[in-house]
C-alpha cells in the first residue's frame, strides 16, 4: 500500500472490482431484459421501484465505505485493535440497518408507487417484486459490509469472486424463475425478485467461508461487541455522507419521474432504463474509485502526504481516459432491448445521446468525491454530490422542461456535470488545504 508504484497498485486494486462490477451491470441489464419480456407494465414497475431499491443499496455501500475507510486508516497508522473494533461493530450495525430498512420499505411501497402512476397493474407488479426482494435486505447489508472489510485490506480478488458468484447465480435463475423453465415454477416478476435475493445470499455465504478460511490483517471478535462511541462516530461521519452521495440519485430519479410523468409514461420508462445502463457505463470509474479508497486511506493514515496527492492525480487521469472511451462507444441501441415501442426507442436514443456529453467531464467530480471519502472527509464529498444530483440539476431540469419540453431533462444532465466539475475542484483543494497532515 505504501511502497509499491502507484499506477500498478491502483490497477491491481481496481481491475478485480471493474470485472465484478461489469458482471453486476450486465446482470442489471439482463434482469431488466427478462422483466421487459413479461410486459411493458412490468418494466415500468421495475423503473419506479428502482429509486427505493437503489436507496437500500446506497445505505449498504455508503456505510460500508465508512467501515472501509476507518479500517484502512487505522491499519495505515499501525493501530490494529482499533481496526478490529471498527470491523466488528460495523458489521453488527450493517445487520441492524438491513432489518430496519426491510420493514420500512415493504410498508411504504404501495403508497410510494401510487405517487407516480394511476395504473393499478403497475402498482401491483411493483408491490409483488418489493415484498420479496426487500426481504433479503439484511443479507445484502451484511454481504456489502464484508465486501468493504475485504477491500480495506487489499483482498480485492475475494470481493470479485464473491460478487461474480452472486451475479452469475442471478443471471442463471432469472429466466428459470420468471418463465418457469423445467421443474422451476413460473413466477413472473416475483421470480426476478427471488433470483436477486438468492444471489445476495450466495454472495454473503461465500464471504463468510472466505473469512473463516483466510488470514486477514483485521479480525472480527466478540470481545469488541461493546459499542465504542468514538469509532462508531468515525464510521458514521464517513458512512452517512457516503450513503447520501449514493442515495441522492434515488431522490433525483423520483423527482425527475414526477416531471416526466406529466408528458408520457414512455419518458419515465426511458429514465429507468438509463439508470439501469448507468452502472454499466460508469463501471470503470466506480471500479477505480473502489480500488483507490483503501490505498488513499492507508497512505493518509501513514502520513504519506505526497503519495496521497499523486494517487488523486493518477486516478483522475485514469477515469478521464475511461470516460472518453465509453463516450465514443455509447450503446444507444441497448434501448431496444427493453421495449419494442418505436416511440419509446426514439425518445431513449435522444436521451442517451444528450446525457453522454457529460460523461468525460464527470471524471473530475467523481474522483474528487471518492478521494475525499477515502480521506475521511465525508461532508465535502457530500457537497459535491448535492451539486450533481440536487442543487443544480433539479431546478435546471424543471426550467429547461418549461422552455423545451421533456428533452430539457436530458440536457440538464450534461450542463450539471460541467458546472459541478469546477465546483468540485474548489471543494477538494479547499478541504485538503485545511488538513494539516496533508500540507
Amino acid at each position: 500500500m505504501k511502497t509499491r508504484p502507484i499506477f500498478p497498485l491502483l490497477l491491481s486494486m481496481s481491475l478485480p472490482m471493474v470485472i465484478s462490477m461489469l458482471v453486476n451491470s450486465l446482470y442489471n441489464i439482463i434482469d431488466s431484459f427478462f422483466v421487459a419480456k413479461i410486459s411493458e407494465d412490468a418494466m415500468t414497475s421495475l423503473s419506479l421501484v428502482f429509486p427505493v431499491q437503489n436507496f437500500i443499496s446506497a445505505t449498504a455501500i455508503g456505510f460500508g465505505i465508512g467501515i472501509n475507510a476507518v479500517i484502512a486508516i487505522y491499519l495505515g497508522a499501525g493501530r490494529k485493535e482499533m481496526a478490529d473494533i471498527a470491523a466488528t461493530q460495523g458489521l453488527a450495525l450493517s445487520a441492524l440497518h438491513g432489518i430496519v430498512l426491510m420493514i420500512i420499505c415493504i410498508l411504504i411501497m404501495p403508497a410510494f408507487l401510487s405517487m407516480f402512476t394511476s395504473n393499478k397493474n403497475v402498482v401491483d407488479l411493483g408491490v409483488q417484486y418489493c415484498n420479496i426482494v426487500f426481504t433479503f435486505s439484511p443479507a445484502l447489508m451484511l454481504a456489502i459490509a464484508f465486501e468493504k472489510i475485504f477491500q480495506s485490506v487489499g483482498r480485492m480478488k475475494i470481493s470479485m469472486f464473491s460478487m461474480l458468484c452472486g451475479c452469475i447465480a442471478n443471471i442463471i435463475l432469472d429466466p428459470l424463475l420468471i418463465f418457469g423453465v423445467g421443474f422451476f415454477p413460473e413466477m413472473g416478476i416475483k421470480g426476478a425478485a427471488l433470483a436477486t435475493g438468492i444471489g445476495q445470499v450466495l454472495t454473503l455465504v461465500i464471504y463468510i467461508i472466505a473469512y473463516l478460511r483466510c488470514e486477514l490483517p483485521v479480525k472480527l471478535s466478540a470481545k469488541h461487541k461493546r459499542p465504542d462511541g468514538m469509532i462508531i462516530a468515525k464510521i458514521y461521519s464517513i458512512g452517512i455522507p457516503a450513503t447520501l452521495n449514493l442515495a441522492l440519485p434515488s431522490l433525483l430519479i423520483s423527482a425527475l419521474n414526477g416531471i416526466l410523468a406529466a408528458y408520457s409514461q414512455s419518458y419515465v420508462l426511458v429514465l429507468g432504463i438509463y439508470y439501469k445502463l448507468q452502472t454499466f457505463l460508469y463501471l470503470p470509474a466506480n471500479g477505480v474509485i473502489q480500488g483507490m479508497r483503501p490505498v488513499i486511506s492507508f497512505n493518509y493514515g501513514a502520513g504519506e502526504k505526497e503519495r496521497v496527492k499523486k494517487i488523486y492525480r493518477i486516478v483522475l487521469y485514469m477515469i478521464l481516459a475511461a470516460g472518453t472511451i465509453i463516450c465514443s462507444l455509447f450503446p444507444a441501441k441497448l434501448i431496444g432491448l427493453f421495449t419494442e415501442n418505436a416511440d419509446t426507442i426514439a425518445i431513449g436514443k435522444t436521451a442517451l445521446r444528450l446525457i453522454c456529453i457529460g460523461f468525460v467531464i464527470s471524471a473530475v467530480s467523481v474522483t474528487s468525491s471518492g478521494a475525499l471519502e477515502g480521506l475521511g472527509m465525508g461532508i465535502p464529498s457530500l457537497m459535491i454530490s448535492l451539486c450533481r444530483f440536487i442543487a443544480i440539476i433539479l431546478p435546471l431540469a424543471f426550467f429547461l422542461c418549461k422552455l423545451t419540453g421533456p428533452t430539457g431533462v436530458w440536457n440538464a444532465f450534461w450542463i450539471t456535470e460541467v458546472v459541478t466539475a469546477f465546483i468540485s475542484v474548489f471543494i477538494y483543494r479547499f478541504s485538503v488545504s485545511r488538513q494539516k497532515d496533508l500540507k
